[in-house]
């Protein structure tokens, strides 16, 4: 495995439990809000790259879709697989990289959520999903967001460098959709949608480079656009957060 790849997997191996647990990955409005967004036709074959404790892929599989999963880290696959088992041959999941999986029938969509801001080329990582969706197919991408003020994003993504050893760099909107656009999609489409986090609970699940009182205080030393912290009266922190739902077409 690659280097990065290693640490990526290592990472989340460290801190699956407390994803699958996480009520943002849960959110069962923002799930079904995702498989809308997707507007996939039915039984469609469905490739869910980085799939985690397979919540995605649930939430696909219930919709009634054919789900192969991808995931660098062995035990997300593993908790995926037990989490979709009722659904039988629906659903496959393998552990890997979406760049090196092995397809013998195109796609008709490849989903990724809060994925790209973990990994080291963007472009490759979106290209290795269109290359592996039919002519027609849909890629959708879902991520937090960055603010457009470059000084602003960087703070952002020390914070959450500090916070999660996994993260890689948060892009803004624009870039989201120049990315698809890069990658030869058609018929893009947009939409903003916001979310609440507790800082605790957060830090809790991350795998993190600096003890939990420095990132707090990193936090409250900042605000941006998509991420923006709340000292609360009980002594918590709310942050709201931003994260963009892109689709596109991959042209006949």
């Amino acid at each position: 495995m690659d280097p990065r790849d290693q640490v990526l997997a290592d990472a989340f191996d460290r801190q699956a439990e407390g994803f699958e647990r996480a009520p943002l990955q849960r959110d069962a409005g923002a799930l079904a809000r995702l498989v809308a967004f997707a507007a996939l036709p039915a039984g469609s074959r469905v490739l869910d790259a980085g799939c985690g404790p397979g919540i995605v892929a649930e939430a696909f599989l219930e919709a009634g879709h054919y789900v192969q999963g991808v995931d660098l880290s062995a035990e997300m696959v593993r908790r995926a697989r037990q989490r979709c088992a009722r659904f039988g041959d629906r659903a496959r999941f393998a552990q890997g990289s979406a760049l090196g999986l092995a397809s013998e029938v195109p796609f008709d969509a490849a989903i990724s959520r809060l994925v790209v801001h973990h990994v080291p080329d963007p472009a490759a990582f979106v290209a290795a999903q269109v290359e592996r969706v039919r002519a027609g197919g849909v890629v959708v991408v879902c991520d937090h967001t960055a603010d457009p003020d470059p000084a602003v994003a960087r703070w952002h993504d020390d914070v959450e460098r500090a916070r999660d050893l996994s993260h890689a760099r948060s892009l803004t909107p624009g870039e989201l959709v120049d990315l698809l656009a890069r990658a030869g999609l058609v018929s893009l489409r947009l939409e903003e949608d916001w979310h609440v986090l507790d800082f605790d609970e957060w830090f809790d699940r991350g795998v993190p480079a600096l003890p939990k009182d420095q990132v707090r205080a990193r936090l409250l030393a900042g605000r941006a656009r998509g991420f923006a912290p709340t000292a609360r009266p009980d002594g918590g922190i709310t942050i709201t957060g931003s994260w963009a739902f892109l689709r596109g077409v991959k042209p006949a």
